[in-house]
């Protein structure tokens, strides 16, 4: 049983005799993707508070410390990465960070905002405004805060990281698997576009991944909402001094996903946190969010890569690099996208004209 599926009515059969067949999955199982995608983004860490305290997170700061962003440094950040050529704005923020810390709340209380999903629907509009789509990945979400700001994102996100109960997580505010299933079906619900994924070398065994993988690909069966899936590897931090997976368990792994979900879902892996070029033939397909203007403050110590970097990747693998926006071709042809988003693609502007460049060829006129 995922530990937390009861408690929050999540309803997900994974079968032993699926977790054993995809158990037996290698590399020479899984055939390479014919080509590698990406995504130009720009990363606003809208706050570092979080009710959570992983101990392999560096994003939280402890109550007392921990930031909020204003709407000015939120503008000045997505005009940044406008002019730099990204589509994407990226939103993060520590699960319900207003719950823990009494100054965030306060200094929201100060903006008009009673909530931070309140305030995140500010920023989208904000981002919205300096010509990017948002894509918001604010942890656990209720249905209720998802609702609140849906309709201005173009696809939105939550690790799942693992279904098993490991020590990583624990504490008396430990993260709970059904709650993060929960959130990856509500947007099932909503007919959110979602990117997900696993953490791996965080305590959790074989079995463990196969069963997250599988519990993912259930959800989307379900919904039809899963658009990637990410296969992260935990780093080396100021907080985690318990080492990160080898290649040969990042390989198997990428393998795995790629085995377990359908062709339609997209496997990424991080290229400044995972060996991208050793797992190329693993079934990956997309190398993620890559930002030209901002570091990733989830993992700071670890630099994007830059655009020629991920070519030379690609050209590793002997396949095409490929720009992509936030959200996903095949969600954009089904017009499975809320009416904000779906106004701002089609606007004659400039953001516009860029995003349909994107669409058209996965060309930017940024590229240099």
């Amino acid at each position: 049983m995922i530990p937390g599926a009861d408690e929050y009515g999540v309803d997900v059969d994974v079968r032993a005799d699926d977790i054993e067949r995809l158990l037996s999955v290698t590399p020479a199982d899984v055939d390479a993707a014919d080509e590698l995608s990406f995504c130009r983004n720009v990363f606003v860490p809208l706050t570092t508070a979080c009710r959570y305290t992983c101990t392999y997170c560096t994003y939280y700061d402890p109550p007392g410390q921990a930031d909020l962003m204003t709407p000015e440094e939120v503008r000045e950040t997505c005009r940044r990465g406008a002019d730099a050529g990204c589509t994407e704005a990226l939103f993060t923020f520590g699960d319900d960070p207003d719950d823990r810390y009494t100054e965030i709340h306060d200094r929201l209380a100060e903006l008009g905002h009673d909530s931070i999903h309140e305030y995140l629907r500010e920023a989208c509009e904000i981002a919205l405004d300096e010509g990017l789509l948002p894509h918001a990945n604010p942890g656990d979400q209720t249905r209720e805060q998802m609702a609140t700001v849906a309709d201005l994102n173009a696809s939105m996100g939550v690790m799942l990281e693992t279904t098993a109960d490991v020590r990583a997580h624990g504490g008396p505010r430990a993260k709970s698997a059904g709650q993060r299933l929960a959130t990856i079906r509500t947007a099932g619900e909503l007919g959110v576009p979602f990117t997900t994924g696993v953490l791996v070398g965080i305590g959790e065994d074989w079995p463990d991944r196969a069963e997250s993988l599988l519990a993912i690909r259930e959800l989307h069966e379900r919904y039809g909402h899963v658009q990637e899936v990410i296969v992260q590897p935990v780093v080396e931090n100021e907080r985690w001094d318990r080492g990160s997976p080898d290649l040969a368990t990042m390989r198997r792994a990428t393998a795995m996903a790629r085995a377990a979900l359908p062709d339609e879902v997209s496997v990424q892996v991080p290229p400044n946190l995972a060996p991208a070029r050793e797992v190329t033939d693993c079934g990956v397909d997309d190398l993620g969010g890559v930002s030209p203007v901002t570091v990733d403050h989830i993992n700071p110590e670890y630099e994007w890569p830059a655009l020629r970097e991920l070519r030379a990747v690609a050209d590793s693998a002997g396949v095409p690099l490929r720009e992509r926006l936030p959200v996903y071709e095949r969600f954009v042809d089904a017009g499975r996208l809320p009416e904000r988003i779906a106004a701002a693609i089609d606007a004659d502007d400039d953001a516009g004209r860029r995003f349909r460049s994107v669409l058209a060829d996965g060309e930017n006129p940024a590229d240099a």
